[in-house]
């Protein structure tokens, strides 16, 4: 037995010696063949081929020759850098007295990531600066997803209850410290869940943005009495490239973007966006409506960022993923480019990650390949309005840092195993 065990050793051991110098004689770690890149930064839109080796994008051409490690077969489908979800709830945990601190709603991000083309998430305030180092040792460590945050101003994060209403824990030169010291990590501020009407938080988040060197912040309004003026927070509170979630929103007490008598955007809307106010999805489980989306679309206002506000709740709802969220606005008129931009080099941009969300030379291999499937297909929300589409987004293989890490339909030649190429 420990004969045949030594001889298992030695036979791996030289088929890795062997797969490593196949490498070796390979141009390439791997070439997509074929497919329709569309890549809004260096603004693309054509069927190209894309050479990796080494985690990096190495060339972007036609007609790339087939000399690599792997060979995956794109034809017929979309090339995109990888997806930017940009509100997430990760920071997973077993405390069931919590909401998405630490707690069983959130989720580890490798086993909803990959499967739909997401490459890097930002966590929309779950951590605060009181448990940040929890949170990178127990998600960010352990993650092969790109995990990047907002920190809440709350010390405690998203505790749940009161604790996100303590205003004697939002302290903005606490909030910068950690930020300034997690620089890798920490892309922002956030306000979430406050249900009391003054700007305490919203302005303590402002204050640690600018302390730390203008960092955006994201607000997501927890609902109060009376009701807080959007037009207030967009043009008093907030700076050029903070980011307003929850943007199709209409709950009570939460003021909408939409005006449901006059059904148009409310005219200080579109002064905002002229005023760099950044629109997000932040879609959740009951923070998106159609009666808010499909009247905004008509009247010619799309989301800046496409986002999912991925937690337990809502991947089991109407929301599902970040495919489907990208499916309904392209059901509503978005354009599809606008649509791939909105979720990879817009979200890049805001969050001030510009190496990210495109497919440049030289850039860390983050790559989507995603497929159009046709058909009947139901969308809906969370009061139960439903919609048909035609079409929607389907993820066939995703690259993290130049690595397969998602393949649907085995299109990788040869496939990939265990994180290595299998032999034929």
């Amino acid at each position: 037995m420990i004969r045949l065990k030594s001889i298992n050793r030695l036979v791996f051991t030289g088929w890795l010696i062997a797969m490593s110098a196949l490498a070796h004689a390979q141009t390439y770690a791997i070439v997509i063949k074929g497919g329709h890149i569309i890549d809004p930064k260096n603004g693309i839109d054509a069927v190209m081929d894309i050479a990796v080796d080494k985690g990096k994008i190495v060339k972007v051409a036609k007609n790339i020759p087939a000399d690599a490690v792997q060979v995956v077969d794109a034809k017929g489908l979309y090339i995109t850098p990888g997806l930017i979800d940009m509100h997430t709830h990760n920071f997973w945990g077993t405390n069931a007295d919590q909401a998405y601190m630490n707690a069983p709603s959130a989720l580890p991000p490798d086993g909803f990531t990959f499967r739909v083309g997401v490459t890097t998430v930002v966590d929309a305030g779950c951590p605060g600066w009181r448990n940040f180092e929890i949170y990178k040792k127990q998600t960010i460590q352990q993650s092969q997803t790109r995990v990047l945050a907002f920190l809440n101003i709350v010390g405690h994060g998203m505790r749940g209850g009161n604790y996100e209403s303590d205003t004697t824990d939002m302290i903005p030169e606490e909030a910068a410290r950690v930020a300034m010291a997690n620089k890798e990590h920490i892309i922002g501020f956030k306000v979430a869940h406050y249900n009391r009407p003054d700007w305490t938080p919203v302005d303590n988040a402002v204050k640690a943005g600018n302390m730390a060197g203008g960092l955006p912040v994201m607000i997501d309004f927890g609902g109060a009495e009376p009701v807080l003026s959007i037009r207030s927070l967009f043009l008093e509170h907030l700076r050029p490239g903070d980011i307003f979630t929850h943007c199709f929103g209409q709950l009570r007490g939460r003021e909408f973007i939409v005006d449901t008598t006059t059904k148009k955007v409310k005219p200080f809307v579109w002064e905002a966006r002229k005023r760099g106010i950044v629109f997000d999805v932040g879609y959740g489980g009951i923070s998106f409506a159609y009666s808010q989306a499909m009247a905004a679309a008509k009247d010619g206002f799309f989301p800046t960022t496409i986002s999912t506000d991925i937690h337990v709740g809502s991947m089991n709802a109407a929301m599902k993923d970040q495919l489907t969220c990208m499916t309904k606005f392209m059901q509503m008129g978005m354009p599809f480019k606008e649509v791939i931009k909105a979720s990879t080099w817009t979200p890049a941009q805001v969050i001030k990650r510009e190496e990210l969300g495109n497919l440049s030379v030289g850039a860390e291999a983050d790559i989507a390949i995603l497929g159009i499937r046709k058909g009947n297909f139901g969308l809906f929300d969370y009061t139960g309005y439903k919609v048909k589409a035609s079409e929607k987004l389907e993820c066939e293989m995703t690259i993290r840092a130049g690595r397969i890490v998602y393949d649907l339909n085995a299109r990788a030649n040869p496939v990939t195993l265990h994180g290595l190429p299998a032999r034929n």
